[in-house]
Protein backbone atom coordinates (compact mmCIF):
# COMPACT_ATOMS: atom_id res chain seq x y z
CA UNK A 1 0.00 0.00 0.00
CA UNK A 2 1.51 3.77 -0.97
CA UNK A 3 2.34 6.00 2.21
CA UNK A 4 -0.06 9.13 2.78
CA UNK A 5 1.48 12.32 2.99
CA UNK A 6 -0.15 15.10 4.23
CA UNK A 7 0.81 18.35 2.49
CA UNK A 8 -0.53 21.64 4.14
CA UNK A 9 0.52 25.17 4.48
CA UNK A 10 -0.97 29.16 5.10
CA UNK A 11 -3.10 30.51 2.55
CA UNK A 12 -0.90 32.33 -0.41
CA UNK A 13 1.88 29.61 0.40
CA UNK A 14 1.29 28.03 -3.07
CA UNK A 15 -0.21 24.56 -1.51
CA UNK A 16 -1.31 23.95 -5.26
CA UNK A 17 1.78 24.81 -6.97
CA UNK A 18 3.87 22.29 -4.85
CA UNK A 19 1.26 19.36 -5.03
CA UNK A 20 1.60 19.68 -8.73
CA UNK A 21 5.39 19.41 -8.45
CA UNK A 22 5.23 16.07 -6.42
CA UNK A 23 2.33 15.34 -9.36
CA UNK A 24 5.26 14.97 -11.86
CA UNK A 25 7.20 12.76 -9.58
CA UNK A 26 3.95 10.23 -9.91
CA UNK A 27 2.62 11.22 -6.58
CA UNK A 28 -1.57 11.03 -7.28
CA UNK A 29 -2.93 14.21 -5.29
CA UNK A 30 -5.95 14.51 -3.24
CA UNK A 31 -7.31 17.84 -2.69
CA UNK A 32 -9.48 17.78 0.69
CA UNK A 33 -11.21 20.98 0.25
CA UNK A 34 -12.76 20.01 -3.39
CA UNK A 35 -13.41 16.36 -2.23
CA UNK A 36 -15.26 18.38 0.72
CA UNK A 37 -17.46 20.35 -1.25
CA UNK A 38 -18.11 16.99 -3.79
CA UNK A 39 -19.34 14.81 -0.28
CA UNK A 40 -20.98 17.93 1.19
CA UNK A 41 -23.47 17.82 -2.45
CA UNK A 42 -23.56 13.93 -3.27
CA UNK A 43 -23.24 11.67 0.08
CA UNK A 44 -26.67 11.34 1.09
CA UNK A 45 -25.41 10.43 4.33
CA UNK A 46 -23.73 13.62 4.81
CA UNK A 47 -26.84 15.31 3.48
CA UNK A 48 -29.09 13.93 6.12
CA UNK A 49 -26.29 15.09 8.68
CA UNK A 50 -26.21 18.48 7.85
CA UNK A 51 -30.10 19.03 7.34
CA UNK A 52 -30.41 17.97 10.56
CA UNK A 53 -27.86 20.03 11.88
CA UNK A 54 -28.93 23.48 10.11
CA UNK A 55 -32.08 22.63 8.52
CA UNK A 56 -33.36 22.37 5.04
CA UNK A 57 -32.29 25.55 3.62
CA UNK A 58 -28.48 24.05 3.49
CA UNK A 59 -30.17 22.23 0.00
CA UNK A 60 -31.56 24.00 -2.63
CA UNK A 61 -32.79 21.10 -5.28
CA UNK A 62 -30.65 18.77 -4.06
CA UNK A 63 -27.63 21.53 -4.36
CA UNK A 64 -25.48 22.89 -1.15
CA UNK A 65 -26.93 25.92 -0.87
CA UNK A 66 -23.29 27.36 0.36
CA UNK A 67 -24.16 30.70 0.95
CA UNK A 68 -26.79 29.60 3.54
CA UNK A 69 -24.79 27.61 5.05
CA UNK A 70 -21.62 29.83 5.35
CA UNK A 71 -24.04 32.73 7.43
CA UNK A 72 -25.08 30.08 10.05
CA UNK A 73 -21.57 29.35 10.71
CA UNK A 74 -20.09 32.57 10.20
CA UNK A 75 -18.98 34.56 13.40
CA UNK A 76 -20.25 31.26 15.63
CA UNK A 77 -17.37 28.74 17.06
CA UNK A 78 -19.86 26.24 17.68
CA UNK A 79 -21.66 26.13 14.96
CA UNK A 80 -18.20 26.20 12.94
CA UNK A 81 -17.34 22.84 14.89
CA UNK A 82 -20.56 21.48 14.91
CA UNK A 83 -19.77 21.54 10.96
CA UNK A 84 -16.28 20.23 10.89
CA UNK A 85 -17.52 17.56 13.23
CA UNK A 86 -20.07 16.20 10.54
CA UNK A 87 -17.51 16.98 7.14
CA UNK A 88 -14.31 15.93 8.49
CA UNK A 89 -14.51 12.38 9.19
CA UNK A 90 -16.64 12.13 5.86
CA UNK A 91 -13.53 13.67 4.32
CA UNK A 92 -10.40 11.57 6.46
CA UNK A 93 -12.43 8.15 5.21
CA UNK A 94 -13.34 9.26 1.59
CA UNK A 95 -9.21 9.73 1.62
CA UNK A 96 -8.28 6.52 3.06
CA UNK A 97 -10.66 4.74 0.54
CA UNK A 98 -9.19 7.06 -2.39
CA UNK A 99 -5.68 5.96 -1.19
CA UNK A 100 -6.19 2.28 -1.16
CA UNK A 101 -7.29 2.68 -4.91
CA UNK A 102 -3.92 4.65 -6.22
CA UNK A 103 -0.71 3.08 -7.86
CA UNK A 104 2.65 4.56 -6.63
CA UNK A 105 4.57 4.38 -3.59
CA UNK A 106 3.11 7.66 -2.02
CA UNK A 107 -0.11 9.77 -2.27
CA UNK A 108 -0.43 13.39 -1.01
CA UNK A 109 -3.24 14.83 0.66
CA UNK A 110 -3.74 18.32 0.11
CA UNK A 111 -5.27 20.45 3.14
CA UNK A 112 -5.25 23.62 4.62
CA UNK A 113 -6.35 22.33 7.91
CA UNK A 114 -4.46 19.03 8.11
CA UNK A 115 -3.78 18.94 11.67
CA UNK A 116 -7.23 20.48 12.46
CA UNK A 117 -9.16 18.05 10.00
CA UNK A 118 -7.52 14.71 11.59
CA UNK A 119 -6.27 13.89 8.41
CA UNK A 120 -2.84 14.25 10.16
CA UNK A 121 -4.00 10.99 12.25
CA UNK A 122 -4.49 8.66 9.12
CA UNK A 123 -1.49 9.79 7.33
CA UNK A 124 2.52 8.66 7.46
CA UNK A 125 4.72 11.76 6.67
CA UNK A 126 3.15 15.17 6.95
CA UNK A 127 5.10 18.63 4.69
CA UNK A 128 4.83 22.35 5.66
CA UNK A 129 4.63 24.42 2.34
CA UNK A 130 6.20 27.88 3.46
CA UNK A 131 6.53 31.49 2.23
CA UNK A 132 7.15 34.37 4.47
CA UNK A 133 3.75 35.91 5.93
CA UNK A 134 4.38 39.45 3.69
CA UNK A 135 4.69 37.00 0.42
CA UNK A 136 1.72 34.94 1.33
CA UNK A 137 -0.31 37.88 1.97
CA UNK A 138 0.62 39.26 -1.37
CA UNK A 139 -0.26 36.17 -3.12
CA UNK A 140 -3.47 35.17 -1.40
CA UNK A 141 -5.02 38.91 -2.39
CA UNK A 142 -3.84 38.66 -6.04
CA UNK A 143 -5.35 34.87 -6.39
CA UNK A 144 -8.66 36.08 -4.04
CA UNK A 145 -9.33 39.69 -5.59
CA UNK A 146 -9.67 40.08 -1.54
CA UNK A 147 -8.00 43.34 0.65
CA UNK A 148 -4.85 42.50 2.90
CA UNK A 149 -6.70 42.96 6.03
CA UNK A 150 -10.24 39.88 5.03
CA UNK A 151 -6.64 37.80 4.19
CA UNK A 152 -4.81 38.64 7.65
CA UNK A 153 -7.99 37.85 9.35
CA UNK A 154 -8.42 34.21 7.89
CA UNK A 155 -4.89 33.65 8.40
CA UNK A 156 -5.19 34.72 12.33
CA UNK A 157 -7.92 31.67 12.55
CA UNK A 158 -5.44 29.03 11.24
CA UNK A 159 -2.12 27.99 12.16
CA UNK A 160 1.42 30.38 11.46
CA UNK A 161 4.45 29.20 8.99
CA UNK A 162 6.19 28.38 12.19
CA UNK A 163 3.49 26.32 13.77
CA UNK A 164 3.32 23.99 10.82
CA UNK A 165 6.93 23.44 10.04
CA UNK A 166 7.39 22.46 14.20
CA UNK A 167 4.70 20.04 13.43
CA UNK A 168 5.51 18.44 10.12
CA UNK A 169 7.88 15.59 9.19
CA UNK A 170 8.95 18.13 5.55
CA UNK A 171 8.98 21.83 4.82
CA UNK A 172 9.48 23.13 1.31
CA UNK A 173 10.24 26.83 1.36
CA UNK A 174 7.87 28.17 -2.03
CA UNK A 175 9.78 31.21 -2.23
CA UNK A 176 10.92 30.76 -5.57
CA UNK A 177 9.80 27.83 -8.05
CA UNK A 178 13.56 26.79 -8.54
CA UNK A 179 13.84 26.64 -5.02
CA UNK A 180 10.58 24.57 -4.75
CA UNK A 181 11.55 22.25 -7.47
CA UNK A 182 14.63 21.57 -5.76
CA UNK A 183 13.21 20.77 -2.33
CA UNK A 184 10.05 18.66 -3.96
CA UNK A 185 13.01 16.56 -5.27
CA UNK A 186 14.84 15.74 -2.63
CA UNK A 187 11.35 15.03 -0.08
CA UNK A 188 10.50 12.85 -3.04
CA UNK A 189 14.04 10.76 -2.97
CA UNK A 190 13.35 10.75 1.02
CA UNK A 191 9.69 8.94 0.88
CA UNK A 192 10.80 6.44 -1.61
CA UNK A 193 13.86 5.77 0.94
CA UNK A 194 11.44 5.17 3.31
CA UNK A 195 9.35 2.58 1.23
CA UNK A 196 12.63 0.49 0.68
Amino acid sequence: MALKVGLCGTIGSGKSTVCSLFAQFGAPVYIADDRAKGLMSSSEELKSQIVAAFGEECYLGGELNRQFLAAQIFGSEDKRLKLNAIVHPAVCHDFCQWAENQSGEYVIVESAILFESGLSDVVDYTVAVVVEQSVAIERAMARDGANREAIVARMAVQKGADELKAMSDYTIDNTTLESAEIQVAEVDRALRDEIS
